[in-house]
């Protein structure tokens, strides 16, 4: 690597590295203000709190590197070309392509970096997140039943409980529902247990009376029941781990996904398969991001001006990539067949870099050679 690469390369990671930082705090503090607000009125230690904001910071930074990169390549290039840097190189003999080689070796690092993210501390965290927020969920959901109060975890249900004994036996329980806009139903049992399953904690009540109240006719149905489940877990918002579980699946498992886990998650191979490749795109759009920034910017070459144009045209390059994204995950959900559709951005992407790299190293492409070295005269 000569003395310009690794002089660019530096001015690249350092600009990376900062911008990474900012992009990541803004998210970071808009996730956590409303997570620590739900964590603290739960009564939930600032140690929970810190947990499951750093579990959430994978990611964060996976949303954050591509834009950060793109960032960094627009700022050093600009700065560089307001300070006559590239032009003075560029006076040396290296061309567009030959200025691109230190661009490329930033979007190598930072794909590197998406990948680990993606195939690796993703699903792991994801994974880690999910059990500890059905922990979390356990210990509210315990929480509910405090002796002797009348306790409301929504508008619509009231609980109340005599007494629990040291075995976790409970007694004299009472559950008071509105079950629609014209039905209240009301749970009585002398005896309630509170059971893990996988579909959540539910209540065994025991010895128990049902009864249905329609507030249209007046009439009230009763049952007596010798044992009845009640799902107390969709009282408090439980995650459920149908949405959640796909991200914390490893990519291997997503581009072959077994009958159990196709059973598990409830969704198509198609569908697991798509994701599975969209990790490894997404990692493709880390390397992507930067050289489309540089592209754009040194097709301008040098302007007193500035370049504010060109970073106009590379933040329009930017959504187009987003657009590019979009369609391509849309038309690969079509058909098995057409998975490589998920790759249509990062392809779009490199195309659309060594094109605008192909018209820099050319300055006549788009404007018309002085008359007289086009007719091979030396004026």
């Amino acid at each position: 690597m000569g003395r310009f690469d690794r002089y660019m390369l530096s001015q690249l990671l350092v600009l990376f590295g900062f911008f990474s930082l900012i992009l990541v705090l803004i998210y970071w503090i808009n996730r956590a203000v409303s997570l620590f607000d739900r964590l603290i009125a739960d009564g939930q230690s600032a140690w929970v709190f810190l947990e499951l904001t750093s579990l959430s910071l994978p990611g964060i930074i996976r949303i954050v590197l591509p834009l950060s990169a793109f960032v960094a390549a627009v700022y050093v290039t600009n700065r560089m070309s307001s300070e006559s840097e590239l032009t003075v190189v560029q006076a040396t003999g290296y061309s567009p392509f030959r200025l691109a080689r230190p661009v490329v070796y930033f979007g190598l690092i930072v794909a590197v970096l998406m990948s680990i993210l993606t195939h690796v501390l993703v699903p792991l965290s994801t994974e880690r997140l999910i059990l500890r927020q059905s922990e979390i969920s356990q210990n509210m959901t315990a929480r509910l039943f405090t002796p002797g109060e009348f306790l409301t975890p929504n508008p619509d249900v009231t609980f109340y409980i005599g007494e629990v004994s040291p075995n976790g036996e409970m007694s004299d329980v009472f559950i008071s529902e509105a079950s629609s806009a014209t039905q209240r139903t009301t749970y009585t049992a002398s005896r309630a247990y509170l059971v893990r399953t996988d579909n959540g904690p539910q209540l065994v009540m025991v010895d128990g009376l049902t009864q249905s109240l329609n507030l249209e006719t007046n009439r009230l149905l009763t049952t007596d029941f010798d044992d009845f489940a009640y799902d107390v877990g969709g009282l408090i918002g439980e995650v459920t781990a149908r949405s959640t579980t796909v991200n914390g699946l490893s990519t291997w498992a997503l581009l072959n996904p077994t009958p159990e886990i196709l059973a598990s998650t409830r969704q198509s191979a198609l569908s697991l398969k798509i994701r599975g490749h969209d990790r490894i795109a997404q990692a493709a759009l880390g390397f992507v991001a930067g050289l489309l920034g540089f592209s754009a910017l040194i097709v301008g070459g040098f302007s007193r001006f500035g370049l504010w144009r060109y970073i106009v045209f590379a933040v329009g390059l930017v959504i187009l990539l987003k657009v590019l994204e979009s369609t391509g995950t849309n038309i690969a959900r079509g058909s098995e067949a057409l998975w490589p559709f998920v790759y249509l951005a990062g392809i779009g992407g490199t195309v659309i870099s060594l094109a605008l790299l192909y018209i820099s190293s050319r300055p006549y492409f788009f404007k018309r050679r002085p008359k007289a070295l086009a007719s091979g005269v030396t004026p």
